[in-house]
């Protein structure tokens, strides 16, 4: 395998069992400052990972258009262990939500440089699948071991992917030194008329439709993990929940690997993903095994799907799979905190409204021409 590929692949496994090891012990990190489900500050120390990807998303992926890629995907992987190391060494809530914002400004910086590099390839539908494969591996690692290491300590988790940080650093920094084709740094300056152009692209009419399933597919994930720890904690033990979550990314890691070999459009595989995850919202009330795989399902096909679609607009790739990102990481930002305002009226009551709204969003139209 060429080492580039193989340090996206570590990469993505390590950002996202880092940011999920924090998942399941929520609300115990929480409790530190006496602060309960549904406020403000709670829906922060969730969401402040989102909040930094979402709005680091886009300038990174301008930057990766311009710059050298993999030298985003080092400063990544820094800051991912600067975030690490913080939330091992403090129980201040305010700095646990600031390295929560640290983690999430080194995915902003990855993301966009690493699908614009396997955008690249010939087989990048396999590619990618690949990519999704480790990066569900990851936040399934980062449950489980966080739900199976919380008697031992409940930073246990954020412990074992912070060691492996170091070694993945090692690597990418050995990686810039040795690399031979280079992008040259490029020193244009940015203007305005790039910068007008870059919101006319956002808010793109054309593009709105795919924008808005991924802001509700992946937002949706988002819901889920903030505020089932709570909905089932008297019904569900720790190394329960821990496996309840990590089927949702083990049955997304199976849908990577088996969709992207698929000789399917882009288009069927962002429907049916959007039907799965629904369903399995609904059934994850009553059966969260069930339910959680549903919804790992739904969310491993849209996530081929969507990438492949937006691969096929007329931008700069990592203009493009910046704002593709940006929409995602606004999903799981915004959703739960939408969500901690309708969670008075009840978790079920929640979760059923948003899986109606996603299944509207098949009702609307986009301009992608079909692969056909």
């Amino acid at each position: 395998m060429e080492k580039n590929r193989l340090l996206i692949y570590c990469t993505v496994f390590l950002i996202m069992g880092l940011s999920n090891s924090v998942i399941p012990v929520l609300p115990e990190l929480a409790s530190i400052d006496h602060v309960s489900s549904g406020t403000l500050t709670y829906t922060l120390l969730f969401s402040g990972y989102f909040i930094g990807a979402l709005l680091t998303m886009i300038p990174f992926g301008f930057m990766a258009d311009l710059y050298n890629n993999l030298k985003l995907i080092v400063f990544s992987i820094a800051l991912t262990f600067i975030a690490g190391t913080v939330l091992i060494l403090t129980e201040n809530l305010f700095l646990l939500i600031i390295a929560r914002f640290i983690e999430g400004i080194a995915c902003g910086a990855f993301f966009p440089a690493a699908y614009a590099m396997l955008s690249e390839f010939q087989e990048k539908n396999r590619y990618i699948g690949e990519f999704n494969f480790l990066l569900n591996a990851g936040l399934a690692l980062g449950v489980a071991s966080a739900g199976f290491l919380a008697s031992w300590s409940i930073k246990g988790s954020i412990l074992l992917f912070t060691i492996l940080s170091v070694f993945i650093l090692t690597f990418s920094i050995f990686l810039v030194m040795n690399n031979e084709n280079e992008k040259p740094v490029v020193t244009k300056k940015v203007r305005f008329s790039d910068i007008e152009q870059v919101k006319n692209k956002i808010i793109n009419t054309d593009f709105l439709r795919i924008w808005i399933i991924a802001f509700l597919l992946f937002g949706i994930s988002g819901v889920m993990l903030a505020f089932y720890p709570e909905y089932a904690r008297d019904n569900l033990s720790k190394p329960e929940l821990g496996i309840a979550i990590a089927i949702l990314y083990i049955s997304s890691m199976l849908t990577n690997i088996l969709v992207g070999r698929m000789p399917l459009q882009f288009r069927t595989m962002i429907y049916s993903g959007i039907l799965l995850a629904a369903a399995g919202v609904l059934i994850s009330v009553r059966f969260p095994f069930l339910g959680f795989a549903l919804v790992g399902i739904g969310s491993g096909t849209g996530m081929i799907g969507l990438p492949v679609a937006v691969s096929h607009m007329p931008f700069d790739r990592g203009l493009a799979m910046g704002i593709f990102n940006t929409y995602t990481y606004a999903g799981l930002a915004f959703m739960p905190i939408i969500g901690g305002m309708l969670i008075g009226s009840g978790y079920p009551t929640m979760v059923t409204l948003a899986a109606l709204v996603m299944i509207l969003s098949l009702f609307l139209k986009d301009g992608l021409k079909s692969e056909s």
